[in-house]
């Protein structure tokens, strides 16, 4: 820069462009500005390049591509945030660090032109979608530890079982540093050594730019790339976001994720009580079953007992009549004597009969005729 005698100073142009851009750094710093995007392109698949305009006036707008998490088009209301910069060819514009869409039209626009695009990539298909555990320990949470959504989520989890681990990233769950902080809390629980069994992001109800960081590109991917099982549970039940899309689970609010990933102890103990009922129930009557089966077979045996008892006392008796009939004392009741010694002339013989033993002398000995 050159100076005269005059209060003017005088520039070179490319020190005026560097004095220019150290005012605006300083005035600037860093500028939200609304506007209506017009002659949006991007060249070479890199840059990208839209005027910003409304009734009054048109700036000139340049980002990379790696910098729209947001899908625009032409007509879209936006809210850009950027840095003022005059360019070496001396035309004025933002250099764009980020994009967000303002209005429910252009919000929902954007909303259904990303949600288009992820489903034909597959990162909303059924196939994809994991089973959560069905009574985890130990549970991950990415929410605002301030918002209404946490509290329920954090009470009813405790109210229907409770005793869980339950480990929380604190984030923003609105606003234009919402999504970075959710990214960033869901790497860091799956980067930990032992991994939680569920991640849950939550967050309640909210107009549709206060949930508009759900639909964040890089956060629905990062959700659908989680090692870790996902559940999401935003807003109200008639709300939708991309990241409920992505996560493995979707829970219409957060106490209906917190309801989704416990049970009730209050419903298994009903449940088990109930179920121990009927298994006694059954118990029971089987019991009875048997009891009438073996007292019929008691029965069939005592009856069997007496016919063999019966049987075996005829049998005794018949036994006892053959020995009866040859009883040497029943013989010689009927008038017969036994004859002891040698038929022999001169020996002696006892002769035994009912009443007597009679001792004799054989004197005469002759053969039987007949």
């Amino acid at each position: 820069m050159e100076h005269q005698s005059s209060l003017n100073p005088i520039f070179s142009v490319s020190d005026f462009i560097a004095s220019v851009n150290q005012t605006f750094e300083y005035a600037y710093p860093v500028v939200d500005v609304v506007g209506e995007v017009m002659s949006f392109k991007v060249n070479q698949g890199k840059f990208v390049f839209f005027d910003l305009k409304d009734s009054g006036g048109s700036i000139g707008c340049f980002m990379t591509v790696w910098q729209l998490r947001t899908p625009i088009e032409d007509g879209m209301k936006v809210v850009v945030r950027a840095t003022a910069k005059l360019t070496q060819w001396g035309k004025f514009s933002l250099t764009v660090q980020s994009v967000r869409p303002s209005g429910a039209g252009s919000i929902k626009k954007s909303y259904e032109l990303l949600k288009q695009k992820l489903e034909r990539e597959g990162l909303f298909a059924p196939e994809r979608k994991r089973l959560l555990p069905q009574m985890p320990h130990h549970i991950a949470v990415v929410s605002s530890t301030a918002a209404a959504g946490y509290a329920d989520f954090v009470k009813i989890v405790g109210d229907r079982w409770g005793g869980l681990q339950i480990d929380v990233a604190h984030t923003q769950v609105q606003g234009q540093d919402a999504a970075d902080q959710m990214i960033r809390a869901i790497r860091y629980f799956n980067e930990q050594e032992t991994l939680a069994e569920v991640l849950v992001l939550v967050r309640g109800g909210g107009s549709a730019d206060d949930l508009s960081c759900f639909n964040d590109e890089r956060l629905v991917r990062e959700i659908a790339a989680s090692r870790i099982p996902t559940l999401v549970g935003v807003g109200h039940e008639v709300d939708e976001t991309l990241a409920e899309f992505a996560a493995d689970v979707r829970a219409a609010t957060p106490s209906n994720a917190a309801q989704i990933i416990v049970p009730d102890k209050r419903e298994i103990v009903a449940d088990t009580q109930h179920v121990v009922a009927l298994i006694a129930e059954k118990i029971y009557a089987r019991i009875d079953e048997i009891s009438a089966q073996v007292a019929v077979a008691l029965l069939g045996l005592g009856r069997l007992c007496v016919q063999n008892y019966e049987h075996t006392v005829e049998r005794v008796a018949a036994m006892g009549s053959v020995l009866s009939a040859y009883n040497p004392t029943a013989v010689l009741q009927r008038g017969y004597a036994i004859v002891r010694g040698a038929a022999t002339i001169g020996s002696q013989i006892t002769i035994t009969t009912y009443s007597n033993e009679i001792t004799a002398e054989v004197q005469h000995v002759e053969a039987r005729k007949g």
